[in-house]
């Protein structure tokens, strides 16, 4: 066993603690021991050097740039497989054959339509109240119609309800979005794949010709939810955790993860992304808005660069640059946004200010273009990262549950106030 020595410099008192090895990266402390050894415990804002779990479901090695789904490469993943192949290859560990992907999408097309007395639920909703309230409150509500899924313990039970729940999730996100703007809501077309029924639920009209989907729009969006579907124990991931730590319902974890997404740095980084574009208006005004981003004294942040965890290339917004350039011109992509965003890249990945910090442009510095080319108005963006990453969120809840080892998510503090006697 491996082991590693922590000397405490005032007693002078060592302790061993053991050495984790993972199946690929850092050696881990295993400091579950570290208080009942030493009477101390660490101190770690942010949980930058904790690990709060042992998972087997994604890897990302930030200094190279990588990112993995059970072992597979996102690159691979995002070029060779759709979004449902992904899906499945998060909930059961492996790609799906032709016969399960078959079964699997059927599955999910009749699971999409949600029960009729919900939707009384949107109309309860204000006029123009924000797809993401809705979202959080809508997938909150879902446990009360299926209550049953608080109480699993077949692998079989776990199936049903995450397939459920992803199956619902772009309805969901249609209706919301929909009732924002007091239009008609949409059903799911049984015919219709995953990412091109939510495109359809999204622009279609109850009469009247239908706006054709465009095959190219349909890969671009299905892309962008696998480069989604799942990121390791960022901040909503380990939210979802912390509340299914409790015994909560999966769906009332999920609807706690869709609230820290929403917050701005973090899946609501590309709608800042795009306002910042917009707020900068012209490629002449970029190297202004450079030399604020460098200054010290001024707070402000140029949004769309640099990652918590990726301190190369996120492989995620490579995958999006090339994206954006092959499609740029199909798509419609935004030609004054493009230009000021294409002008920041270069200048930023030349810069020394930017090559010393590592900032390097991330997923959120592109995905918005590509959004606004589908049609995909800025109040949807985090929505339709709820969609992608939604497997990812409700895989990890899964296995937390499975995992023996886990315990209720409980930090301890360090404490700055007075003592009064």
């Amino acid at each position: 066993m491996a082991t590693v020595t922590l000397t405490n410099n005032i007693t002078g008192k060592s302790y061993e603690l053991e050495l984790l090895a993972p199946s690929k990266g850092s050696a881990l402390i295993d400091v579950r021991t570290l208080y009942a050894k030493t009477g101390l415990f660490t101190y770690d804002p942010g949980f930058t050097s904790t690990a709060s779990c042992s998972s087997n479901i994604t890897y990302i090695d930030g200094e190279a740039g990588e990112l993995r789904y059970r072992g597979y490469s996102i690159e691979y993943l995002a070029k060779n497989h759709s979004y449902i192949e992904v899906c499945h290859l998060l909930l059961t560990g492996a790609l799906p054959s032709p016969s399960q992907f078959k079964e699997f999408d059927a599955e999910l097309r009749k699971r999409a339509f949600i029960p009729q007395s919900m939707v009384k639920l949107f109309h309860a909703f204000p006029d123009g109240s924000h797809p993401m309230s809705n979202m959080a409150s809508a997938v909150a509500a879902l446990a009360s119609f299926h209550y049953e899924h608080l109480e699993m313990q077949e692998s079989q039970d776990f199936q049903i309800m995450a397939r459920r729940l992803i199956a619902k999730m772009p309805t969901l996100a249609a209706f919301s979005y929909r009732h924002s703007l007091n239009i008609p809501l949409i059903y799911p077309d049984l015919d219709r794949s995953f990412t091109e029924n939510f495109l359809y639920m999204m622009r279609a009209y109850p009469t009247g010709p239908r706006e054709e989907i465009r095959p190219i729009e349909i890969a671009a969006l299905d892309t962008i939810f696998t480069l989604h579907a799942d990121h390791e124990q960022n901040a909503s991931t380990s939210t979802v955790r912390a509340v299914g730590s409790t015994g909560a319902h999966p769906y009332v974890a999920i609807s706690a993860g869709i609230s820290a997404l929403w917050g701005p740095a973090h899946g609501g980084a590309n709608e800042a992304v795009i306002a910042q574009l917009i707020d900068i208006g012209s490629i002449d005004n970029v190297d202004a808005y450079i030399a604020r981003a460098k200054d010290p004294k001024d707070d402000f942040k140029l949004m769309g660069f640099g990652h918590r965890v990726y301190k190369n290339f996120d492989p995620r917004a490579k995958l999006l640059k090339n994206l954006l350039d092959e499609l740029k011109e199909e798509l419609g992509v935004d030609n004054n946004l493009l230009k000021i965003a294409q002008k920041i890249e270069s200048v930023a990945l030349s810069d020394p200010y930017f090559i010393e910090r590592k900032l390097y442009p991330n997923i959120d510095f592109y995905s918005g273009l590509i959004l606004i080319a589908l049609k995909i108005p800025r109040p949807m963006f985090t929505v339709i990262f709820t969609i992608g990453r939604t497997v990812g969120w409700i895989t990890q809840w899964i296995e937390q549950k499975m995992d023996t080892e886990q315990k209720i998510a409980r930090p301890r503090q360090r404490y700055t106030g007075p003592i009064i006697d």
